[in-house]
């Protein structure tokens, strides 16, 4: 499996990212600019953190017009597994390929710790290899994580269990009914706040997240050997 790590002015997750799929995963993977005009060729797509284009106007509001991100709308569209972590999971919601917005953290201020999550859904690509109700450990790092949505949105997320993970024991930043991360309807757009990426060995403090990655590869073997 082949994937792609989009790469914005200010991203600073990316290397993990990277290292994640080639070091641990032992998947192909490549770095990819934001004005890059084509995603052809590759099998999943991966916004990381940072903070693209400095946060300035609205965290992913900028990066949302990259040229890169007419296709990346294009292989969602087409099915493709896309996962944003932190403010990749901003730029999809800027994008509309995910619902909802992000407002600043309850507290106002930029939070950097391991947080416990609870595996809300694990019939995804992405969460295939958990347990329903499983909880996990994943770092979080960011100053804009406090997810919001109307209720007609959230009645949505709920019904079409779209809701993937959950904070457990602790809401970090006051995220509407503790919400880490959420898919679109179809299942292959997934956002999250959390850093998998950053949880893929114990030497880190937790290898929860390489689950999320295995889940993807899996669910993309099962397809391809189908579909072959």
């Amino acid at each position: 499996m082949k994937f792609a790590v989009i790469v914005f002015p200010g991203s600073n997750g990316d290397i993990d990212m990277f290292h994640a799929i080639k070091d641990e995963l032992g998947e192909e993977v490549e770095y990819v600019p934001h004005t890059a005009d084509s995603l052809a060729g590759f099998d999943g797509i991966l916004l990381p953190g940072g903070f693209s284009y400095g946060d300035y106007l609205r965290t992913g509001a900028i990066a949302r017009f990259s040229k890169v991100m007419g296709e990346v709308v294009k292989a969602a569209k087409a099915g493709v597994p896309v996962l944003g972590v932190c403010n990749g999971f901003q730029i999809l919601l800027e994008a509309g390929l995910l619902p909802g917005a992000m407002r600043r953290n309850r507290e106002l201020a930029f939070i950097c710790k391991p947080a416990q999550l609870m595996v809300e859904n694990n019939k995804t690509m992405f969460t295939s290899g958990y347990e329903i109700g499983e909880t996990i450990t994943i770092p979080i790092a960011h100053g804009e994580g406090n997810y919001y949505c109307d209720e007609e949105t959230l009645g949505l997320l709920k019904k079409n269990n779209q809701i993937a993970f959950t904070y457990h024991g602790e809401n970090p930043n006051g995220s509407l009914e503790d919400i880490a991360g959420i898919t679109n309807e179809e299942g292959n757009v997934l956002g999250m706040m959390p850093h998998p990426e950053r949880a893929v060995d114990t030497l880190l403090g937790s290898a929860d997240g390489l689950k999320l990655f295995q889940s993807i590869v899996r669910n993309w073997r099962e397809n391809h050997v189908v579909n072959a």
